[in-house]
């Protein structure tokens, strides 16, 4: 009779032997099935992208009345030298210099293969296609072969506003050509809200996207994240907040507030002329001491107080730069229906300072930490929605209206 030593031995080895056995079958059952799983999840990726393509394609025979040029992917190759000269890089992909046959200059948007989902081109197509203005960039063409799509712009030879007024060397813009900028930005956006026949809400308004030509001409640029809505809505349905944070309005994150409107526009331009006004971003996350970490805030001591913030023009620089500071201040109230709308903006521009009342202090919604990113474009539900933040009370001398 065999020993109880040999019997353990012998119920170890079949136990073994069984376990290998069974990591041997699932192993091949995995390995068999894997190239299946694979073709089936290749084949599901086509099919929503190929219904995608169908979509847009779709789009874009149906729209086709106010479409510009229609370029094949050989010719934007060539247009740019095969991409060449870039001009610049985001989330969304690339921008390359090119030349058309005219002789023309050209900004091409080039998406990255990720990004060619679609939805961001048929923004851009959707809202930039049918505007003709002198201070929103003008689309001449487009090219779109499934996951190869890219947009055909005037080339803007002073780039964008923020590599002017952010730079600490080279020739600054004069408080005049800011101001001038800042006319022409407002004409922009002012057009897009009631100079079409359908309302469009930008959601991105920033530095970043104010282009400069060679004249130093704003146009409004990069519609990737804009809606369009009938101009009756002044309330629009919104299920993310879209845009760069430090631009965003708080309504887009606080419901209790107010409904998105135009108004968000608003306060993203009202964040914009503090940037243009004090030649530093609003959110400074190495400023030397806590007051002056959110800018608005600090600005708003310093101009209520009387004090001169860093001016070193004569008095009729000085009296417009106050100016734009106490616009601004007013365009980034908390509360959407106390910000004015951007036709008052141009009367106050205009207007004598003597004119222009201080606006309450302007209220800092939290964030999760100080961002000053241009890539930094965020869905709703990234963020807390808790906060214990007041609200402001004081009356305002602009009413209620969401009328631009």
């Amino acid at each position: 009779m065999p020993s109880t030593g040999v019997l353990d031995d012998i119920a170890f080895w079949t136990t073994w032997d069984f376990t290998i056995l069974l990591m041997s079958f699932c192993i091949a059952k995995f390995v068999i099935r894997m190239p299946f799983v694979v073709i089936f999840f290749i084949y599901k990726y086509k099919r929503r992208h190929l219904a995608m393509d169908k979509n847009i394609e779709e789009f874009l025979q149906a729209h086709n009345n106010f479409l510009p040029i229609r370029y094949s992917y050989s010719n934007i190759k060539k247009i740019t030298g095969n991409f060449k000269h870039k001009l610049g890089e985001g989330g969304y992909g690339s921008v390359y210099k090119g030349k058309l046959r005219s002789g023309n200059k050209v900004a091409i948007k080039i998406w990255k293969p990720s990004k060619a989902h679609g939805e961001d081109f048929i923004n851009e197509m959707a809202t930039i296609g049918r505007i003709h203005r002198v201070n929103v960039v003008q689309l001449r063409g487009f090219c779109f072969e499934g996951s190869k799509q890219a947009l055909v712009y005037d080339f803007m030879s002073n780039g964008s506003l923020d590599k002017h007024i952010f730079t600490e060397e080279g020739d600054k813009l004069d408080n005049w050509k800011i101001y001038e900028i800042t006319l022409g930005v407002v004409r922009g956006i002012k057009y897009l809200h009631r100079g079409c026949d359908m309302q469009i809400l930008h959601f991105d308004i920033k530095p970043h996207n104010i282009l400069l030509d060679e004249n130093f001409t704003p146009k409004v640029s990069d519609f990737g994240v804009a809606k369009l809505y009938p101009t009756d809505h002044s309330i629009v349905s919104l299920t993310a907040a879209r845009g760069t944070l430090g631009y965003m309005a708080p309504e887009l994150f606080y419901k209790n507030i107010g409904g998105v409107s135009n108004k968000a526009d608003v306060y993203s331009f009202g964040m914009l002329l503090m940037e243009m006004a004090g030649r530093r971003r609003n959110i400074n996350a190495n400023a030397e001491h806590s007051s002056q970490l959110y800018f608005p805030p600090w600005l708003y001591d310093q101009v209520n107080e009387g004090k001169n913030v860093e001016m070193e023009e004569v008095e009729e620089e000085r009296k417009v730069k106050k100016k734009m500071i106490i616009i601004a201040l007013w365009y980034i109230q908390f509360k959407p229906n106390h910000r004015p709308s951007m036709n008052k903006v141009l009367e106050m521009l205009e207007g004598d300072i003597a004119n222009i009342q201080m606006p309450p202090k302007p209220l800092i919604y939290p964030l999760d930490e100080p961002v000053n990113d241009d890539k930094a474009e965020m869905e709703l539900e990234t963020f807390s929605t808790s906060s214990s933040t007041p609200i402001l009370s004081t009356s305002i001398p602009f009413g209620e209206s969401n009328d631009v």
